[in-house]
């Protein structure tokens, strides 16, 4: 049997059919925004995968880092008072970057397990402070925060829950903060959903400063600052699901600095290690801190403070900041939704938007967006479908040419729709 075989008939791919596995696309090798397949066929990769690979591929100093560290210490346990000088290092850079007072670090392996972390963490220091009614979340409709039992009940998207029974109780979903929907609005909703379920029962509010999975969605403008102002009156933690938008997806550091939130949590993952190790670190406020002072956190998994994703991890920043990625990433993001901006003329498209190097088009009516993405991937070019959405999230190397492939296939596969 073939490659190709072989993964049809022993392979359970995320997402897909069971039993009815389709032909898969077989990734070789990548260097910088591009991808060749098991074929040898080039394709611009305008998704980073998952939103992770911010430095590009084949960063072959990042395999040194990788190498370098396993040779002295390929991992311990991180549980109790055992720590490893990466995994340390790493906490201390994470604290520096951060928002002020975001200065303590819980690592996972990724965004999943990140949401589960903070869930915890803000449902025990409420317990720690003698609230234990206060497990209510909040949380809003077209939201993606993992596939955990209590990070898919947070999760607002129902097709990605079907099926799966009984889900973790506790989560009520707003609406989703659109650029058609006004900041008045929705800070009336959540001032009534505080009063109908009693702010006393309600522990925090969780949301992505831009929602990715669910079709790139920037909030109106100033709707982030009233949010964190009723969450303020009554007493309310803010839990930033960053694990797409951390580490310069919105042209900052962290969508927290982009809105100017003071967040009580902040979840990342994903640009952590650019994909190049499965990493994630959830910061955490020195006010959150002091609530769970003197009480045991029992959780964790087996690869917290891993040190080779640590050691990759500092170098992968180091990369970020020393390229000047960050800016690299907002003016590559501006210029493919200046060029994208036409295809809205289009009958078939209902809006076109983006924030940083985040970019998604939304069609209009029931259309599904699938075959445009597989189209395009026929013709070289890797874009995720979501529902209605198209999204792209290339790597922050991208080329201008590289880039003005991705749109000049998309519309003219978009012009098809018509």
């Amino acid at each position: 049997m073939n490659l190709a075989e072989l993964d049809q008939a022993h392979v359970l791919h995320p997402h897909a059919v069971v039993g009815s596995p389709a032909a898969p696309v077989i990734w070789a090798r990548g260097e910088g925004a591009l991808l060749w397949d098991a074929d040898g066929r080039e394709y611009v990769d305008g998704t980073c995968g998952l939103w992770q690979c911010a430095v590009g591929h084949g960063r072959r100093e990042l395999a040194r880092v990788a190498a370098e560290q396993m040779g002295r210490l390929e991992f311990y346990a991180s549980f109790w008072n055992f720590a490893n000088e990466p995994s340390i290092r790493l906490a201390a850079r994470l604290a520096a970057l951060a928002p002020t007072g975001l200065d303590h670090v819980f690592f996972t392996n990724g965004g999943s397990e990140g949401t589960e972390t903070a869930i915890k963490l803000v449902r025990l220091a409420r317990y720690a402070q003698g609230e234990p009614e206060r497990t209510t979340i909040l949380s809003r409709r077209a939201a993606y925060h993992g596939v955990g039992s209590a990070s898919l009940a947070a999760t607002g998207i129902p097709p990605l829950k079907e099926g799966f029974g009984p889900l973790a109780p506790g989560f009520v979903h707003l609406s989703t903060p659109t650029l058609r929907s006004t900041t008045d609005e929705l800070v009336s909703e959540l001032r009534t959903v505080i009063d109908e379920h009693g702010a006393d029962r309600i522990t925090a509010f969780i949301g992505e400063p831009v929602m990715g999975v669910g079709g790139m969605i920037p909030p109106p403008d100033g709707y982030w600052p009233a949010v964190q102002e009723v969450l303020r009156e009554h007493g309310i933690l803010l839990v930033l699901d960053e694990v797409v938008t951390a580490y310069g997806r919105t042209g900052h550091w962290f969508g927290a600095q982009r809105y100017e939130l003071d967040a009580d949590v902040i979840v990342t993952a994903k640009a952590l290690t650019s994909g190049y190790v499965p990493m994630g670190a959830v910061l955490v406020h020195d006010r959150l801190v002091e609530l769970l002072d003197g009480t045991a956190f029992r959780h964790g998994f087996t690869y917290n403070g891993h040190p080779v994703g640590a050691a990759v991890a500092l170098a992968n920043l180091e990369i970020i900041e020393r390229e000047g990625l960050i800016e690299r990433a907002a003016r590559a993001g501006a210029r493919m939704l200046d060029r994208l901006r036409p295809v809205e003329r289009l009958d078939c498209v209902s809006e076109v938007r983006g924030v940083g190097l985040m970019l998604g088009v939304e069609l209009a009516g029931d259309r599904d967006a699938a075959p445009v993405a597989a189209r395009a991937l026929e013709q070289g070019v890797v874009v995720r479908a979501s529902g209605q959405k198209i999204v792209m999230s290339p790597p922050f190397v991208i080329e201008d040419a590289q880039a003005d492939r991705i749109v000049d296939v998309l519309a003219a596969e978009l012009a098809r729709l018509q």
